[in-house]
């Protein structure tokens, strides 16, 4: 019956999710969880999913519309990477450039604002966050950042804004309790040396928003993370909620090349790394091909040592991003050549949650659910 329901939702489109009050599966009655447990899983032990950017699949990603689709869904955890405007406040784009997803391109008004930028070493071409303030960037309209995977997200393009945190907080929250359960994001800082140099950071922001909204606490339904080491481990003396450090499959973090130090990602999920990893984070988000690698052919190879690894330091496994577009999937699991067509993410997934991950970051919040409730029998 289960994989009869999702197919159902997912040859809909997921259309009516739109609708107000609209609750799927777990979403209508579980327990509320405490940060870290898994209200969806309905055990506090059980994995995590956790609602990438939202639901990206089905509504342009980093908006109110995809965070609140995912918690209907059933997730209790949405991914939010956070950047700052040029008056300080904290809001939700995946990278500072935002041509790619907003129509600041169609706007003549910030024309001259088109600038390149480097950023962790990577030269960038477009319109940046901390050149506009809050009010500017609430003139502008998402759009869908990946149309070829995801046509069908521009029926939503020049519908939704520009969210803060601050609003993304209030709506789970307004969401908790409609729908009689805890609910939490798990807040990116995003190029946190870079802002630091620019003179912009983004974590005093953050640790103020959740100061003021009660979250500053250990069972507060918050999990900050970050690609960088320095800010985790600075944020781990001013914080009480858990914080997840995220790993690369390659490169290494922006603040190691910024101060000259060799090491890398590889470096931080050796077993010595990740027993320093573990005196300040409680999570790994590491690349799911750091947990999985592919084999010579594209397929899905076998498990590597980095969840057991992980899991004797200490620290539980939350890989990203898992996606069902074939482009995203192992070569094996492909249905055919069309980018926007769904592979067989189930098998992938299955895969993961056998080799022991304690969750993991998924865009389409329906279908990963649908696996953690087969693989826990329930």
């Amino acid at each position: 019956m289960k994989r009869k329901r999702v197919g159902v939702l997912v040859l809909s489109g997921l259309a009516l999710l739109g609708v107000a009050g609209l609750a799927i599966g777990p979403a209508a009655a579980s327990e509320p969880a405490a940060a870290g447990a898994a209200a969806q899983g309905r055990g506090h032990d059980d994995p995590v999913i956790i609602g990438h950017r939202g639901a990206p699949g089905y509504r342009p990603e980093h908006t109110l519309a995809s965070y609140e689709l995912a918690f209907r869904m059933g997730v209790s955890y949405v991914d939010v990477d956070l950047v700052p405007t040029k008056d300080g406040r904290l809001v939700a784009r995946h990278e500072p450039e935002i041509g790619g997803t907003t129509d600041v391109a169609d706007h003549p008004e910030f024309a001259s604002r088109k600038k390149t930028e480097v950023i962790d070493g990577v030269s960038l071409t477009g319109w940046f966050t901390e050149d506009f303030t809050l009010a500017e960037l609430k003139t502008l309209r998402a759009k869908e950042r990946i149309p070829q995977n995801r046509p069908n997200n521009q029926l939503y393009d020049g519908r939704f804004e520009v969210p803060t945190y601050q609003e993304v907080l209030d709506l789970t929250r307004r969401l908790g309790r409609e729908l009689h359960r805890t609910l939490g994001t798990y807040p990116e800082v995003k190029h946190s040396t870079h802002f630091q140099q620019i003179g912009n950071p983004v974590e005093p922001k953050l640790v103020s928003i959740l100061n003021r909204n009660g979250l500053n606490r250990p069972d507060a339904p918050v999990a900050i993370q970050s690609f960088e080491v320095a800010n985790l481990i600075a944020l781990h003396k001013q914080v009480r909620v858990p914080l997840l450090q995220l790993t690369s499959a390659t490169g290494a973090p922006a603040d190691f090349v910024a101060a000259g130090d060799k090491r890398t990602y590889a470096d931080l999920v050796t077993p010595a790394g990740l027993r320093e990893v573990a005196k300040y984070a409680t999570y790994l988000g590491p690349d799911k091909s750091q947990v999985i690698p592919l084999d010579a052919a594209g397929n899905l190879g076998k498990p590597s040592s980095l969840v057991a690894d992980a899991h004797r330091a200490g620290l539980k496994v939350q890989p990203y991003t898992f996606r069902n577009e074939n482009p995203f999937l192992p070569a094996n699991l492909r249905s055919s050549s069309s980018p926007s067509a769904f592979g067989n993410v189930f098998a992938e997934e299955a895969a993961f949650l056998k080799a022991g991950v304690d969750g993991f970051f998924a865009d389409q919040s329906d279908t990963a659910l649908e696996s953690l409730h087969d693989f826990l029998g329930r």
